[in-house]
């Protein structure tokens, strides 16, 4: 049986994963990428024309987002494409968004 924990604990293992996320999300080039990821899964070289960003810089910024756990890769053909990773992912971006426009900090 598992002890019983107070619903206003968090775990120190779980907080520091939630910290690592949100320090991954704490770019604009981040929040930008996952933001054109909502709409459909594409290509670094798409995400960087659309973005106005370099490739290197995109690829540097989806390999921390795997990481994290938040894109996913697959290859199709000679290039890669990037998803969101699952629904979680684009709820989290969603609700952030939200909050941005309902007043919170710019």
């Amino acid at each position: 049986m598992e002890p019983s924990v107070p619903p206003a604990l968090l775990a120190e293992p779980d907080a520091a994963a939630a910290a690592e996320v949100m320090q991954g999300l704490a770019s604009p080039a981040r929040i930008r990428i996952l933001a054109r990821l909502l709409h459909a899964p594409c290509s670094v070289g798409e995400l960087a024309g659309e973005l106005g960003l370099g490739q290197p810089a995109v690829s540097n910024h989806l390999r921390l987002l795997r990481h994290l756990d938040l894109v996913t890769g697959r290859r199709e053909g000679r290039s890669v494409v990037y998803a969101l990773h699952d629904a979680h992912v684009a709820d989290l971006l969603r609700q952030v968004l939200a909050h941005v426009h309902h007043g919170g900090p710019a």
